[in-house]
């Protein structure tokens, strides 16, 4: 079990420079493959687990989990912030300091955890401070928020060996920490682009990093039509 998982993620590891984002994020595969088989722990494989990520406009980061096969539920909403039950409009005032999030609920007998952070670092620019392309504020920071010591130590760690790998020109400043709250994005905030991908900011932002996923993870994405 344990060659298999480690050979496992040296394949996923080989694809990442392939996708990560234009910001100077070049270096050699060599060293983001060290990193990835460097992460050995596991996650409880016995029932579904849940995994909190923001990495900018929570449309894109729904749309990109959404395919991958293990995940069974992504939601949008709100969370690291002062305020109870913020709306997008209070969100986007900046003032709030909630992250758009997007809550994924997968079974990781299918996906692990350590594949989801790995997905979520290759899908965004983790070096960025609060700003992901034109989108720019608090509320488009990236951000991990962990939900158990696991959680916490997977994501602190692969943060940690791809800061000293030099796999991006700059320092990787995502925030790693505690689910303190959680608060469900409005009705039509969810499944955004699978129901409006004809709107622009959907064919220009994030259909791109929809076709590069599917290009990439073709093998680990579910049957088209089931997300």
């Amino acid at each position: 079990m344990r060659n298999s998982k480690t050979i496992y993620l040296l394949h996923l590891s080989i694809l990442l420079l392939t996708f990560v984002t234009a910001c100077g994020q070049r270096n050699s595969q060599k060293k983001i493959t060290q990193t990835t088989n460097n992460m050995t722990n596991e996650v409880n494989n016995n029932e579904l687990d849940t995994a909190l990520f923001g990495a900018g406009c929570f449309w894109c980061v729904e749309a990109m989990f959404q395919r991958l096969d293990g995940v069974v539920k992504v939601e949008s909403g709100y969370a690291g912030g002062h305020m109870v039950s913020p709306t997008y409009k209070d969100v986007c005032n900046g003032t709030t300091g909630h992250a758009e999030v997007c809550r994924i609920t997968f079974d990781p007998k299918k996906v692990s955890y350590e594949t989801l952070l790995s997905i979520f670092w290759q899908t965004h620019d983790p070096t960025t401070l609060n700003r992901q392309g034109n989108d720019v504020g608090t509320q488009y920071r990236s951000a991990i928020f962990y939900y158990n010591d696991i959680q916490m130590q997977l994501a602190e760690k692969y943060k940690s060996e791809l800061n000293a790998s030099g796999a991006f020109s700059n320092p990787i400043v995502t925030e790693i920490t505690a689910i303190n709250n959680y608060y469900s994005a409005e009705d039509y905030h969810q499944n955004y682009y699978n129901q409006n991908s004809e709107q622009s900011y959907c064919q220009f932002v994030i259909a791109p990093k929809v076709e590069k996923l599917e290009k990439v993870f073709k093998d680990k994405l579910k049957l088209k039509g089931s997300h």
